[in-house]
């Protein structure tokens, strides 16, 4: 996913925010046998982030060459703000207001318009659809539940904001207890995507699978049928 030309819109496209989403996405799409028919596309500013991820959206659906758009956020602090801000882009890009949901599906929301000259669309909203987050939340569901080692950094966490040593804030705890976590595994301070690869977070895990089941149905209609 990413293999095509730069000088072409490719017609398939995930939009995220920034690369650690591209390496997890990369490596559940491995795991998950998700064939390449899409692009895992970073702002086309070169900036990382919700908005300018957002910013460029309404020039993003109007692509001549695009055909179907996946579109990766973290809700961060407030979920509802983050889907309403995709939701009135989306309504002012001429989807209709009737057709978009009030608020997040558990599993994912895709929308194949009847119009033409409306794309495909789907929206994932991290780390579940349902909760406050990011990314770093997503993969801490990717923990295995028997693990001894996360009630460790979970306890380290608490105590050093219990004492207010910690520099970062609330919104970024699952970071913190991500990153904690894997620096005592194996391999120290493993990234996640290679994390994923290295199944030291388990994609099978329920989320992994509703994720990965999100992805295949958005692109279904660009995936080859086979015989038999």
């Amino acid at each position: 996913m990413g293999k095509q030309s730069k000088n072409l819109t490719p017609p398939n496209q995930l939009l995220i925010e920034g690369k650690n989403d591209q390496h997890v996405i990369w490596a559940l799409c491995e795991q998950y046998n998700i064939p390449e028919t899409f692009r895992v596309q970073l702002p086309e500013n070169g900036t990382e982030g919700v908005e300018a991820l957002l910013e460029g959206l309404l020039l993003k659906l109007k692509e001549e060459n695009l055909r179907i758009l996946g579109i990766v956020v973290d809700a961060d602090q407030d979920l509802a703000a983050r889907w309403q801000s995709i939701r009135d882009r989306l309504i002012t890009s001429g989807y209709p207001k009737a057709d978009i949901p009030d608020s997040p599906r558990v599993e994912g929301w895709i929308y194949p318009p009847a119009d033409p000259f409306l794309k495909r669309v789907g929206v994932w909203v991290m780390p579940n659809n349902q909760l406050a987050g990011m990314l770093e939340d997503f993969a801490a569901m990717l923990m295995p539940e028997d693990d001894n080692l996360r009630p460790k950094a979970e306890e380290i966490l608490r105590e050093i904001e219990g004492e207010g040593l910690n520099r970062y804030g609330e919104i970024h705890h699952a970071k913190a207890l991500i990153h904690t976590w894997l620096a005592w595994q194996e391999t120290p301070g493993m990234p996640m995507g290679q994390a994923i690869t290295a199944r030291v977070l388990q994609r099978e895990s329920a989320i992994a699978q509703v994720f990965a089941d999100w992805l295949k149905q958005l692109f279904q209609a660009e995936i080859p049928e086979t015989n038999g």
